[in-house]
């Protein structure tokens, strides 16, 4: 979803030339095939937006391919940019990768400062690595490799598989089959009480389109959310209005939902690096339900 916004925004620049990868051009878990590709392109810069993803259940079931796929896709990636002498990187790293339950707003500096969500362990710790990797490199070789932390993100190109998509795509689907079957109420997981920070997809690639000359200035970490964030029960709402859907939430109390909150402090991000997301939740919302409904 991000690397799509990115792509898209990046090929209007006549004067910038794209390599827009997927699984079908490069198994990136292949460190030979990801070293051949780069020493053929020969990039000024790489923005590493790939990774093994899912929601909670999918982190729940897969824990050692979360882990493991992601350790190989990042240290591929990025060891492989550094051999082939790319002097720019920018890491998508994930709001995963702050301790659990921690109160307040989650500032750059708490990550490995505590326990994390059990959960989602495997792809946290895997992202934490690759983060780790990008701050080396940058400390001990003449390269400027950076991690950006968002939010969780939504919008068009999200995706809405019901084994592993993430809380506000799965709302969505949700509700869009209880209208299309006519259902009075709809199941949430847990108490619905949690808090989530949701960032539109394309607030986030048009940043990332504006500080590609600059990435040797962003600091090493950075948040990126909208410094908002809402309860499940609200995603829920919202969605329902979009939607048009007048409907009960039924609660299955059994089913795990994950840290009490996540909320990121994105104060430096607006400080030092022009970040000003402008699309409000209920828009982007409309935004995505209607590319769903074009697409689905």
């Amino acid at each position: 979803m991000l690397g799509s916004a990115i792509c898209t925004r990046l090929e209007s620049f006549s004067k910038i030339d794209v390599f827009r990868l997927s699984r079908n051009e490069v198994n990136l878990t292949s460190k030979g095939a990801v070293g051949e590709y780069l020493a053929d392109v020969k990039p000024d810069l790489v923005i590493h937006a790939a990774a093994k993803v899912g929601g909670i259940q999918a982190n729940i079931n897969e824990p050692l391919e979360f882990l493991s796929q992601n350790l190989l896709i990042d240290s591929n990636i990025i060891l492989e940019s550094l051999s082939q002498g790319v002097p720019k990187l920018l890491y998508v790293g994930s709001s995963c990768m702050y301790p659990k339950n921690r109160p307040g707003r989650l500032i750059e500096s708490d990550i490995m400062t505590g326990a994390l969500e059990s959960t989602n362990e495997g792809y946290a710790l895997a992202k934490i690595v690759g983060a780790r990797l990008c701050e080396y490199a940058t400390e001990t070789m003449d390269v400027s490799y950076k991690t950006i932390i968002p939010s969780n993100l939504f919008g068009p190109g999200d995706n809405f598989n019901p084994n592993t998509s993430h809380l506000l795509a799965s709302i969505i689907r949700k509700v869009h089959s209880a209208k299309e079957q006519g259902l009075s109420f709809i199941e949430v997981w847990g108490s619905g009480e949690v808090l989530r920070e949701f960032t539109f997809v394309e607030d986030v690639a048009d940043w990332i389109v504006l500080s590609i000359n600059r990435i040797e200035e962003l600091p090493q970490y950075l948040n990126l959310g909208v410094g908002e964030d809402f309860s499940v029960n609200d995603y829920y709402m919202a969605v329902l209005r979009v939607i048009g859907l007048d409907a009960e939430l039924v609660h299955d109390l059994s089913r795990p939902e994950g840290v009490k909150r996540k909320l990121l402090d994105s104060s430096l991000a607006r400080s030092v690096a022009f970040w000003n997301p402008q699309t409000k939740l209920e828009e982007g919302i409309r935004k995505t339900y209607k590319w769903f409904l074009e697409n689905k």
